[in-house]
Order: structure tokens, then C-alpha cells, then sequence
């Protein structure tokens, strides 16, 4: 029997007039990678935030192994994100801290582990994504590929029950990226994870995940196995995003007046 990790219940949310997202509702599998697809500024980096309580929703509620993150107490939520990892589309590293002391920094803040431990425990989160062999580095001595499996190696530093990936692909080569996505499907598989993954980057999520959410028009427009959304032929929309196609429901052209029209004002 499956575990939700985090349920979803008819969220909304504004961005001054700006509906974001309406009356939401969805479910993240424990064990599983849930991908979030969507076109940039659909709202995905939002829904992480949401989810992790860093801003509040209009409407609805975030449970988190039962409790709503947006009703708990400040401590409460202080202790909910210990259980959440989170990999930021940048990565994020402190410049002026190594390697090691940038994996060690989320144990030092939320522990009282001894030294000897807390050095073998970076160790392992290193060897993880292979690179204990740079843990004397500092960030501007690693490429990208290298600094976001850092990020990663941080993010599950506390062992927590969900992380959450922020755009983890973006501006990696081809290289770099199979090797992003074989680690985040082992450390998923071997430490039984709730992994989100939000990104536009279709295929490359879509061969690991095991569930999506396509967003589009601030409402959820496919859901379900990979092989589920797939098979919605008849989802136009859902196909030109698929696609990455410029004719569809989403026009090329912005709504505006008469073209010609406004060529002859311009020139009066």
C-alpha cells in the first residue's frame, strides 16, 4: 500500500490579480518521482514554495504525513523542513565554503552530531553522487554538472523523507544530465524517497518519473503514469507541450489590436 508524503487539496493561489492556480488537487507518492511539466512561468518554482511553506496559499491546504503545512506552528514547520530536501535550480552553494563544509552545513545547523560522525556522514552523501574525491573544492572550481550533484549530495544530507527538485537539468550537457537523472532514480529507488521533479525539459524527466502533472492555464491538464499521459492523443494541449510544437492552443501571438492598424499610428 502506497504512502502520500504530501496531499494537495483544492489549492489556490494569487499573484497580486494573477491566478496561478486554481482549486488544485494532487497526491506525491512515497517511493516514487512525480513529475511536474509545464511551460516556463506556468507556476512550478511556486508550487515547491507552497509546498514547503514559504508562502502562504489563498485557498486549500498542503499536508504534509498529515498535517497542514500552512496551519502549523513556526516550530512545527521548522521541524516539517527537516524532512524536505531541496535542490535549487542554481544549486545554491555557499562560494566561500568547500565542498565538504557545503554538504556539512544543513547538519551543523539542524544536529549536535560529534565531528567524526558528521565527517563520515558527508563522506557518504558524497560518495553518493561520486564525488568525495572533491570535497577540498570550492564551488568555482567544479563545472555545473559537478555543483548541482553537490546540491544534491546537501539536499539528502538529513536523510528526508521528500526532496524536491527545482529545474535540476537546466543548462547541463548531455553528459552531465544522464548522469543527473541516473542519480536522482538510484537515490530515489535505494533510500525509498517522495521525489518532485518541475521542469520543462519533457523527455528527460519523463524517463524516470514514474507519475505527471502537465500544468497549463493555471489548472493541472494530464495526470497520471507516464504511459497514462501519453496516450492522451486528444489533449491538444497537452500535445503541443509534448512537442514543443509553435502552432496549438497556445497562439504564438499575443492578443493585441489590428496589426495593420497599429503600423498606421506608429507612423502618424
Amino acid at each position: 500500500m502506497s504512502t502520500q508524503h504530501i496531499v494537495i487539496n483544492q489549492l489556490s493561489f494569487k499573484r497580486q490579480q494573477k491566478t496561478i492556480f486554481d482549486n488544485i488537487d494532487m497526491q506525491f507518492e512515497q517511493g516514487k518521482i512525480t513529475a511536474v511539466l509545464g511551460p516556463s512561468g506556468i507556476g512550478k518554482t511556486t508550487l515547491l514554495k507552497l509546498i514547503g511553506g514559504q508562502i502562504p496559499a489563498d485557498g486549500g491546504e498542503v499536508l504534509f504525513n498529515g498535517t497542514s503545512i500552512h496551519d502549523c506552528s513556526e516550530k512545527a514547520l521548522y521541524q516539517a523542513r527537516k524532512k524536505m530536501g531541496m535542490l535549487f535550480q542554481s544549486g545554491a552553494l555557499f562560494n566561500d565554503l568547500t565542498v565538504f563544509e557545503n554538504v556539512a552545513f544543513p547538519l551543523r545547523e539542524h544536529t549536535q552530531l560529534d565531528e567524526k560522525l558528521l565527517s563520515t556522514l558527508v563522506l557518504m552523501k558524497l560518495h553518493a553522487v561520486g564525488l568525495r574525491g572533491a570535497k577540498d573544492l570550492y564551488p568555482s572550481q567544479l563545472s555545473g554538472g559537478m555543483a548541482r550533484r553537490v546540491a544534491l549530495a546537501r539536499a539528502i544530507a538529513l536523510d528526508p523523507d521528500v526532496v524536491m527538485y527545482d529545474e535540476p537539468f537546466t543548462g547541463q550537457d548531455p553528459i552531465s544530465m544522464n548522469v543527473l537523472l541516473k542519480l536522482v532514480k538510484q537515490l530515489n529507488d535505494t533510500l525509498g524517497l517522495t521525489s518532485i521533479i518541475v521542469s520543462h525539459d519533457v523527455n528527460e524527466v519523463l524517463s524516470i518519473a514514474d507519475n505527471v502533472y502537465v500544468f497549463a492555464e493555471q489548472k493541472i491538464i494530464a495526470q497520471g503514469s507516464v504511459e497514462e499521459v501519453l496516450a492522451q492523443k486528444n489533449n491538444a494541449l497537452l500535445q503541443q507541450f509534448l512537442a514543443g510544437a509553435v502552432q496549438g492552443p497556445v497562439p504564438f501571438h499575443l492578443p493585441a489590436s489590428n496589426y495593420l492598424v497599429d503600423l498606421k499610428e506608429a507612423n502618424r
